[in-house]
């Protein structure tokens, strides 16, 4: 994905949550099959000797299992209409951004950069919003809308008057008490 890119072809990945990478939904489909045809007390297991699996083969390869991204899970407590936030640095979100430069099938654009460090109000918390692609009502968990913190056109397609409100996922945002 270019990093000029606008966030508005990534609607689909924010509200199925991830990104539509090959490896990614082949993984899917696999542990749909597991979920399907295996008991609670088999996946437990096949979890198990997995992650033993795992080990032992990083072990024999003389390779450190790769350190995970960083992504702070979602707490208990949600961001609501009128918190107080601050925008993450851009060095706390870009270890929590893949290749693509999204975390959970969100983009983060070059103009969100400028916001970063600020404190900024929620405008909202969204459960669902229209992908105009598809004339869908989607279901998304995770995505803040903040006051007055609109896209102003992205350098890749020039001006544009639409003024979109920025999606910013909750891991990019703390609340300030």
């Amino acid at each position: 994905m270019d990093q000029n890119e606008c966030q508005f072809p990534c609607l689909r990945d924010i509200a199925e949550g991830n990104v539509k990478l090959p490896p990614q939904s082949l993984k899917k489909r696999v542990q749909l099959s597991i979920k399907r045809n295996l008991s609670p007390t088999q996946i437990k297991a096949l979890h198990k000797n997995a992650a033993v699996a795992k080990k032992y083969l990083f072990k024999t390869l003389g390779k450190e299992m790769p350190a995970p991204k960083v992504v702070p899970a979602l707490t208990g407590v949600r961001l609501k209409a009128g918190d107080t936030v601050r925008v993450r640095t851009m060095e706390e979100i870009n270890a929590m951004l893949n290749g693509s430069r999204k975390t959970r099938g969100c983009a983060f654009m070059d103009g969100m950069e400028r916001y970063c460090g600020t404190t900024q109000r929620v405008l909202k918390s969204m459960e669902r919003f229209v992908d105009e692609r598809e004339l869908k009502v989607k279901k998304c968990n995770g995505i803040i809308l903040l006051e007055n913190v609109m896209c102003e056109g992205v350098t890749a397609f020039g001006r544009c008057d639409r003024c979109c409100l920025m999606f910013w996922r909750e891991e990019w945002l703390e609340k300030i008490e």
